[in-house]
């Protein structure tokens, strides 16, 4: 890849969070960052393919990327101004790291960390993003193609699902195991995780493009082992009747059919 193309994108992406810091210690709430995230993939594709030429295959990448950034973003928007308080996680966070002094450590705990991570995450973005020559659509890219269409059903029906759930005032406090929730507890992360990795076939033809798996891998282990499932299920043991039932029956991240209690 090319270094000023990449020196660019870093500069992008540390203007960007750091605007979107100042705007959070204005609002005093860093939940600010969670409608960001997705951005960030479409402005470091976008910026990559800006410096270069368009090609069929940037074209794929692109349009896949922008797909789902865009839809993410508004997502958690909506969400964010739906919300009173500040996310429950940044929270804790304000509370572990001293309420007077987090609006300078969430600049680094937080933003930037963001930042670092989406650079990482985005290396098969980055490698589609400054292929050379007249990258023609090719068998990896249609097979990639699959595995993020499933990926976006999983990832956009889940959160539609959820939301008309919690429009439900009696639903309150309950668990939501019909629909895709049915055969797994977090389709939403699920779905996130197999369009990773349908971008990353995407881009498996580049030169580059078999050292770019660490972006899919990455973002794997976050979403299963990190700030995904793990966090998300802390907090649903405490605060949702019967979520003990619903994992013993129902598949972690992985769908299949739920299990007989």
């Amino acid at each position: 890849m090319d270094t000023t193309i990449m020196l660019n994108t870093v500069f992008v992406l540390w203007l960007v969070m750091s605007v979107m810091w100042v705007v959070s210690v204005v609002l005093k709430d860093a939940s600010i960052v969670d409608p960001v995230w997705s951005i960030l993939f479409v402005i470091i594709a976008a910026s990559s393919i800006y410096q270069t030429t368009m090609t069929p295959g940037k074209m794929l990448i692109l349009g896949c990327v922008g797909l789902w950034g865009i839809r993410l973003s508004l997502h958690l928007f909506i969400r964010f101004l739906g919300e009173e308080h500040e996310d429950p996680r940044y929270q804790a966070f304000r509370r572990q790291f001293g309420v007077d002094r987090y609006w300078w450590v969430s600049y680094f705990q937080v933003f930037i960390l963001q930042a670092t991570l989406a650079f990482i995450v985005s290396a098969p973005l980055q490698v589609a993003g400054t292929a050379a020559g007249e990258d023609p659509l090719m068998v990896n890219d249609w097979i990639g193609l699959v595995f993020f269409a499933v990926g976006l059903y999983f990832e956009v029906v889940g959160d539609w699902q959820l939301t008309q759930f919690k429009k439900n005032p009696a639903m309150k406090g309950k668990v939501l195991n019909t629909g895709l929730w049915r055969y797994t507890r977090h389709p939403n992360y699920f779905g996130d995780t197999c369009l990773w990795w349908g971008l990353w076939l995407m881009c498996l033809d580049q030169p580059l493009g078999l050292a770019s798996i660490v972006g899919p891998l990455v973002m794997s282990f976050l979403l299963m082992r990190v700030s995904g499932v793990p966090m998300l299920e802390h907090h649903m043991k405490k605060t949702r009747e019967g979520y003990e039932d619903y994992v013993k029956q129902t598949s972690s991240f992985f769908p299949r059919p739920p299990k007989a209690l």
